[in-house]
C-alpha cells in the first residue's frame, strides 16, 4: 500500500534519493546553470526540431496539420468525450464521498492565498485568452448552427448557443484540470513527492516513476502543456492583430502577429523572472479586476435586462442539455461533435498539465472537497456570466436592432473580429475595444509566464527552484511554437497541435484519477486507524 511505501522513514529515504538524482543532473553548459534531466533533453530537442521544420517547410506543415486534425476528429471523437465524462463523474464522486475531507498538506496546513486571490490565479491560468476570442463568436455561431437539431436563429437557439458554449468551458473542462491539480497537490503535499506529473503514478509504478516510465509520462506532459499553451497564445495574437487592424488600420498579417508574439513574450520573460508571488500573482489580480470592469461595462452600457435574461436562460439550458451534449451516440450534429467538442476536450487535455500543476502549486491547505467545488463551480459560473453577457449583447443587437455586423463575420468564419463588431454598437466602443486588447495581452503574459514556470518544474524533475536560464528557455520556446503554428497553418494548425498532444495525455489523465483515488482512500484509512 502507498501508506506503507511512503511512511516517514521512507519519505526521508526518497528525499535523499531525489537530491542525489538532482545533484547528478545538475550541469553548467555555455555558462548557464541547468538541470540536464532526460525529460528536458528529449522534450527540448524534439520541440526545437518541430519549430525548425514547421518554419522551413510551411506548406507541407499546413497540409500535414490539416490532415491530422481531420483524421483525429473523425476517428477518435468518442474517445475524447468518454474520457471527459469519466473525469467529471470522478470529481463529483470525490466531492460526495468521505475522500473530500482530506486536506492538501495535512490536517494542520493553512492556505497560502485568500479565496479571491486563489480564484483569480486559477481563473487567469485556466481560461484567459479564450474568453475574449470566443466570448461573442462561439455562442453566435451556435445561434446560427445550433446543436441537437434545435431550429437556428430562434429564442431556443439563443439559450442553446450560450449553453453549448458553457458546456465546453464549464464543468467538464474544469474537471479535467481538477483531476491533475488534485493528484499533484495530494502526492506533493501529503506524500512528500516532487510536484511533477510522474509523482501521481507512484501507487501503480513504485520506484519506476524515477526511471524511464516516469520520464515518458513527464515528456508527454511537457508536449501537451506546451502545445496547449501555444494554441491559446496563437488565438490571442490573432485577436489582438485583428483589433489593431480594425481600430488603427495596422496590417493584419503574419508579420504583425510575429512582432506581437515577440513583444509579448519579452514582457512575459520579465514576469517569469520575478516569480509566482510577484509577477504572476499581481498580473492575475490585475487580470481579474480588468475583466470584471469590462464585464460590468458591457452589462451597464448594453441591454442589461436582456443580458440577465440570456444568462438565466443559458444557465437552465446548460443543465438540461449537459447530458445529451455529453453523448456521442446517434448524434446528427456531427460537425458540432467533431469540430467543436472534440477539439475543446483535446485542448483541455493538452492544457491540463500546465493548469493542473499551477492549481496544485497554489492550493496547499485546501480540503479536497473545497478544492473541487471551487475549481469546478466558480469558474463555470464566471464563464456563464461572461458568455451570457457578451453574446446576449450581440443577440440583442441582431434580433431587436437588426444589426448584422457580428453574425455576418461569424458566418464568414472571422471569429477574431466578432468581439470588436459587437463593441461597435455600444457607447465608448474604442475604449472597450482597447481594454479588451489590453486584457488579451495581459492574459497572454500570465499564461506564458505561469506556463513557463510549470514546464520548467516538470522538466527539472519537480524542482520549483530550477535555474533562471531554464525558465527563460521555456518562455522563449512557447513564443516560437506559437509562431511556427501560426505560420504553418493558422487556426487549423493550432487545433491539430492540441488534438495530437491531447490524445496521449487523456490516457495519462485516466491513470491519474485511479492513482489519486488510491492515495485518498489510503489517507482516509490512516486517519481512522
Amino acid at each position: 500500500m502507498i501508506s506503507h511505501i511512503l511512511g516517514v522513514d521512507e519519505r526521508n529515504i526518497l528525499k535523499t534519493h531525489l537530491e542525489g538524482i538532482h545533484d547528478r543532473e545538475y550541469r553548467r553548459l555555455f555558462g548557464l546553470d541547468i538541470y540536464l534531466t532526460p525529460v528536458f533533453v528529449i522534450s527540448s530537442i524534439t520541440i526545437v526540431a518541430f519549430v525548425t521544420g514547421s518554419l522551413v517547410f510551411q506548406e507541407a506543415a499546413t497540409e500535414g496539420f490539416k490532415n491530422i486534425r481531420e483524421w483525429l476528429t473523425a476517428n477518435l471523437d468518442w474517445f475524447f468525450i468518454i474520457v471527459a465524462n469519466i473525469l467529471l463523474l470522478f470529481c463529483l464522486y470525490v466531492v460526495l464521498s468521505p475522500l473530500g475531507k482530506v486536506r492538501l498538506g495535512g490536517a494542520d496546513a493553512k492556505p497560502e492565498y485568500t479565496h479571491l486571490t486563489w480564484l483569480a490565479m486559477l481563473f487567469a491560468a485556466g481560461v484567459g485568452i479564450g474568453l475574449l476570442f470566443f466570448g461573442v463568436a462561439e455562442p453566435v455561431y451556435y445561434f446560427q448552427k445550433p446543436p441537437l437539431d434545435i431550429t437556428p436563429r430562434t429564442e431556443d437557439a439563443i439559450s442553446a448557443g450560450i449553453a453549448a458554449t458553457v458546456f465546453h468551458w464549464g464543468l467538464h473542462a474544469w474537471a479535467i484540470y481538477g483531476v491533475v491539480g488534485l493528484a499533484l497537490g495530494y502526492f506533493a503535499y501529503n506524500r512528500g513527492l516532487p510536484l511533477t506529473i510522474r509523482s501521481a503514478f507512484y501507487p501503480l509504478l513504485g520506484d519506476r516513476v524515477w526511471g524511464w516510465p516516469g520520464h515518458i509520462i513527464d515528456t508527454f506532459a511537457i508536449f501537451a502543456g506546451l502545445f496547449g499553451l501555444a494554441t491559446s497564445l496563437g488565438l490571442g495574437v490573432q485577436q489582438v492583430t485583428s483589433g489593431l487592424n480594425y481600430l488603427f488600420d495596422i496590417p493584419a498579417n503574419n508579420t504583425t502577429m510575429v512582432v506581437l508574439i515577440i513583444a509579448i513574450t519579452s514582457i512575459a520573460l520579465i514576469s517569469v523572472l520575478t516569480g509566482i508571488n510577484v509577477g504572476i500573482k499581481r498580473l492575475s489580480q490585475f487580470n481579474i479586476i480588468l475583466a470584471f470592469l469590462l464585464l460590468l461595462a458591457v452589462i451597464s452600457l448594453g441591454p442589461t435586462l436582456y443580458i440577465l435574461r440570456s444568462i438565466i436562460a443559458g444557465f437552465g439550458s446548460y443543465f438540461v442539455q449537459i447530458v445529451p451534449l455529453s453523448n456521442w451516440i446517434g448524434r446528427e450534429d456531427v460537425d458540432f461533435v467533431r469540430d467543436w467538442t472534440t477539439f475543446y476536450w483535446a485542448w483541455w487535455f493538452a492544457w491540463a498539465p500546465f493548469v493542473g500543476t499551477f492549481i496544485a502549486r497554489i492550493s496547499k491547505g485546501r480540503t479536497v472537497r473545497e478544492f473541487i467545488v471551487f475549481v469546478l463551480l466558480l469558474p463555470m459560473l464566471l464563464c456563464l456570466l461572461w458568455f451570457g453577457t457578451f453574446s446576449g449583447t450581440a443577440f440583442y443587437q441582431h434580433i431587436v436592432e437588426g444589426y448584422t455586423g457580428v453574425t455576418e463575420n461569424v458566418e464568414a468564419w472571422k471569429l477574431e473580429i466578432a468581439l470588436f463588431k459587437m463593441f461597435d454598437k455600444l457607447p465608448m466602443a474604442t475604449l472597450l475595444s482597447s481594454a479588451a486588447m489590453l486584457l488579451t495581452v495581459v492574459f497572454f503574459v500570465t499564461s506564458s509566464d505561469s506556463g513557463s514556470l510549470i514546464l520548467d518544474t516538470i522538466a527539472a524533475g519537480g524542482r520549483v527552484d530550477a535555474p533562471v536560464a531554464q525558465r527563460v528557455f521555456w518562455c522563449t520556446i512557447e513564443g516560437l511554437v506559437a509562431i511556427a503554428l501560426l505560420l504553418g497553418g493558422g487556426l487549423s494548425a493550432l487545433q491539430a497541435a492540441s488534438l495530437v498532444t491531447g490524445f496521449p495525455f487523456a490516457i495519462v489523465l485516466l491513470g491519474m484519477a485511479v492513482c489519486v483515488w488510491m492515495g485518498l482512500r489510503s489517507e482516509v484509512r490512516e486517519s481512522r486507524g
